[in-house]
């Protein structure tokens, strides 16, 4: 089963997260369960980007496959740790160990 490369690129705030979002949805709806979200382009993100990864993560545990997130900036990081998220997501320093995830 393939991998999907999502990597959004500014903040994932209010505006900035429609578009994430209705990208994500449309790879799940079509059976695309294996999402890597690669967020070395991503700026920001508010709790309605931290809220529709969350959505993500469990449509895609509910439908057998997984959401794993790679190349946070320190701020992001800083972010994830704050709100607890780092202890939902499976966060990768680099891409390719992220892609290894999904094999293990």
């Amino acid at each position: 089963m393939d991998i999907t490369l999502l990597t959004p690129r500014g903040r994932l705030d209010a505006a900035g997260t429609r578009p994430f979002e209705a990208e994500m949805k449309q790879h799940i709806a079509g059976g695309r369960v294996r999402l890597l979200v690669d967020l070395s382009e991503t700026t920001y993100i508010s709790s309605n980007g931290l809220r529709v990864l969350l959505a993500a993560l469990k449509e895609t545990q509910t439908r057998g496959g997984a959401l794993v997130l790679c190349c946070l900036k320190p701020r992001l990081a800083e972010i994830f740790e704050m709100s607890g998220f780092d202890r939902v997501f499976e966060i990768f320093s680099t891409r390719v160990a992220a892609e290894k995830s999904f094999d293990a």
